[in-house]
């Protein structure tokens, strides 16, 4: 099998080779490790070197204040301004806000002015040859609603004033909406699939109830779901943490992909997950990031790829259980993960 074929035969549960891999997201500052274990110039020629089935691409954004579309809002007060190291917790701009009609206060992006479509096709067509193209969009109208208030705020706005922080999630979903058609359609038939989610888990449990979720997250994520299946595109839906609670209503809503099994999360077992619902979605991750990468031997790391890949014969991309892979794990053991894929 092909790459791409590989790809789309593990989503659909289908008989393989073996399973698709993806590497994941190297952070900036794992890069010169790679490149000089693996003796290659660029980061971008990693995928080759490890013979990786995913090539991803981030939606290209620019602004004057962010260069990232997962930083499109700039929700920081501006006395308390950190643009650095803010966080969801920080106080946001609607902090203060009770009235929905005021919403247009904030100074909202136009993603139109900041997202190029012959960039995005630059981007894409730079992929190399023959892998499965995976769109970066994150579109995490949660986790932005979350910044808008400061997360104790929003989570208090759920339940004293759900019309305000309706108003505010939605005005985001309506940007990413947005965001990803230019996307789409600069890219139509050059990709396979899209990446988007919100982390909704903490190491234990949700970060808030099912109920919450299904009210307030789930109706703009089977929007962006049904609007990347317009596009022929599969969606892999990313959420860290204790998930299993919701993996149904993400089935319900359309995810061909959940990611990633956490490897140490409570409940995010994948034998269980296997017995449980892998006859109904795919599912991508499972190789401790946590741990395993981190402290184990190369031995261990395809001691655990052999396990997940007897649990899921099809049906999961061997992957990271984090997306992004920080300067903490040894180069030998991302080699180890892919020999033993490919074993």
């Amino acid at each position: 099998m092909n790459h791409i074929e590989r790809f789309y035969a593990t989503i659909n549960r289908e008989e393989v080779d073996r399973p698709a891999s993806w590497l994941g997201l190297p952070v900036p500052d794992a890069h010169q490790g790679l490149t000089e274990y693996f003796k290659i110039k660029k980061i971008e020629e990693l995928t080759n070197s490890v013979d990786d089935d995913i090539y991803p691409v981030e939606l290209p954004y620019h602004s004057p204040k962010s260069d990232a579309i997962y930083a499109a809002f700039d929700w920081a007060n501006i006395e308390d301004r950190d643009e650095v190291d803010r966080t969801l917790t920080d106080a946001g701009f609607f902090q203060d806000y009770e009235d929905p009609s005021k919403i247009n206060d904030f100074d909202w992006p136009d993603p139109k002015k900041y997202i190029d479509p012959a960039e995005c096709l630059r981007e894409v067509e730079a992929a190399p040859e023959g892998k499965a193209v995976v769109g970066i969009l994150w579109s995490s109208h949660f986790q932005d609603a979350c910044a808008a208030f400061g997360m104790e705020e929003a989570y208090m706005k759920m339940l004293t004033n759900p019309e305000m922080f309706q108003a505010v999630i939605d005005r985001i979903l309506e940007f990413y909406l947005e965001a990803n058609k230019i996307f789409y359609e600069a890219t139509k038939g050059k990709i396979h699939g899209v990446l988007i989610g919100n982390d909704l888990g903490s190491q234990i449990s949700l970060l808030i109830s099912p109920d919450l979720i299904r009210q307030y997250v789930l109706p703009g994520t089977r929007k962006l779901v049904e609007q990347a299946h317009s596009y022929g595109l599969k969606v892999i839906h990313h959420s860290c943490g204790a998930i299993k609670d919701i993996i149904g209503d993400l089935i319900d809503v359309g995810c061909d992909v959940i990611h990633p099994i956490q490897a140490l999360a409570k409940g995010m077992d994948p034998q269980d997950l296997k017995e449980k619902f892998g006859d109904k979605v795919s599912f991508c991750g499972g190789v401790d990031a946590q741990n395993l990468l981190v402290n184990g031997k190369p031995d261990d790391v395809k001691n655990k790829v052999k396990e997940l890949m007897e649990i899921f014969p099809t049906g999961l991309i061997i992957s990271p259980s984090h997306e992004a892979v920080l300067p903490d794990i040894p180069p030998e053991n991302i080699e180890a993960l892919f020999e033993g894929v490919h074993k």
